[in-house]
């Protein structure tokens, strides 16, 4: 009992100093004392372990004990060597812990083989744990398993919480949307009740509004009888409804036979039709007349426009005229593009101006516009009227650059 109390006072001088004195021993005989008392190997694995024998082994392991004695007699720790031995191997191998064996035992080895101090007394601090160390451990341990425990009901209760909010959320949802509805519905409602009470002051002044219309009508109506009346004994309402009726005959002459419509004609205006509608169509042959006059009336305002493009398009292009007619185009005012598509450019030599010549007639043998199928292929003109939409009357037109360019040709009659 006596030996028990000894060691274990022992014990409690020597092992505050255990590190140093540990560290003061060279690497070999440090590496026979760890795997010797702290591994509990036996004298003949440490010679192994050393590469040495078991007896020099032994040898080393007294060597290490005794300087280790003298380093805690310097300090005023007294023990003997056979007291260092039963100190250390009861308390160093019952303080190491077991998963550090393999390590000690590494350790050791290179310990054999020159490692550095520094590795070998760091295995040292950790294989040497006292009872206090292991109560340290214990309570933070405790503490961090208690910290964890309550970090996770936090956790827990925030994520039910959460959930709570989550539920109230889409119930605050499901409310609005409902209340939404309910108001887009109340909105539709007063819409129509609105629509409702408006109708009857809408069909109030739509019924006014009828009813100042059918008034202004039959005030209009009874003018225009009044009128008729007056006009039907008036002889120049007379004869301006003689020419309107001979204008409408001209047009449906017109839409009555197609080929012989000019497209040209819509340039021209009512002040057109009505004068060649003054004389009296007393014959098929005057109609025809009056016709033919209209298309080459229709071709010469066409003629006109296409003078004053010529001209445009010369200034922008230094005195150059077009080579191709879709270049005039643009230059035309008003647009007549349509118009242009029955029209071609004479090549030079073609066009012969008649005798006695139209003003700067003599142009239009280097540049002119002529009507397509008015010349063949040759250049020869053909004057034979086919082309024409009334071969006994109608003229075909030649238009070149000038003043008043262009003239008139037709089947055996002079040119105009």
């Amino acid at each position: 009992m006596n030996a028990m109390n000894a060691t274990a006072a022992d014990w409690t001088h020597i092992e505050p100093l255990l590190d140093d004195a540990m560290h003061a021993l060279d690497e070999t005989d440090r590496a026979a004392v760890l795997l010797r008392y702290f591994e509990n190997k036996s004298l003949r694995e440490v010679g192994a372990t050393l590469g040495a024998s078991e007896n020099a082994a032994q040898k080393r392991l007294s060597r290490a004990v005794e300087r280790l004695r003298e380093f805690f007699a310097k300090r005023g720790v007294t023990v003997g060597e056979s007291g260092l031995v039963v100190v250390l191997s009861a308390n160093a191998v019952q303080a190491a812990p077991v998963g550090m064996a393999v390590t000690v035992s590494t350790a050791a080895a290179l310990a054999a083989t020159t490692l550095s101090t520094t590795t070998t007394t760091t295995l040292t601090k950790a294989i040497v744990m006292t009872t206090t160390q292991k109560a340290l451990v214990t309570v933070a341990l405790a503490a961090a398993i208690g910290t964890g425990i309550y970090e996770a009901r936090q956790v827990s209760a925030a994520r039910t919480e959460i959930q709570k909010l989550k539920q109230q959320r889409d119930l605050l949802t499901d409310q609005l949307e409902e209340m939404t509805r309910e108001r887009a519905e109340a909105a539709k409602q007063l819409a129509a009740l609105r629509d409702a009470n408006e109708r009857p002051n809408r069909d109030a002044g739509e019924l006014l509004r009828l009813r100042a219309e059918v008034a202004r009508l039959r005030n209009d109506s009874a003018q225009a009888a009044q009128i008729k009346t007056q006009a039907a004994n008036d002889p120049t309402a007379l004869a301006a409804q003689a020419w309107l009726g001979r204008v409408n005959l001209l047009k449906q002459r017109f839409e009555q036979w197609p080929g012989k419509k000019t497209p040209e004609l819509q340039l021209l205006n009512e002040q057109d039709w009505l004068k060649e509608t003054s004389r009296e169509f007393d014959s098929d042959a005057a109609c025809r007349e009056a016709m033919s006059r209209l298309r080459y009336n229709a071709k010469a305002k066409f003629a006109q426009i296409v003078n004053e493009g010529i001209e445009q398009f010369a200034k922008a292009n230094n005195e150059q005229l077009p080579s191709d007619l879709s270049e005039l185009a643009r230059y035309l005012t008003p647009p007549a593009d349509s118009f242009l598509e029955g029209y071609q450019i004479a090549k030079p030599g073609w066009v012969k101006p008649p005798q006695p010549n139209s003003p700067n007639s003599e142009r239009a043998k280097t540049w002119a516009i002529v009507e397509k199928g008015s010349f063949s292929a040759d250049g020869i003109p053909i004057r034979d009227g086919s082309n024409l939409a009334d071969a006994e009357y109608d003229m075909y037109v030649v238009i070149y650059r000038g003043n008043g360019g262009y003239y008139g040709y037709g089947v055996g009659r002079p040119a105009k």
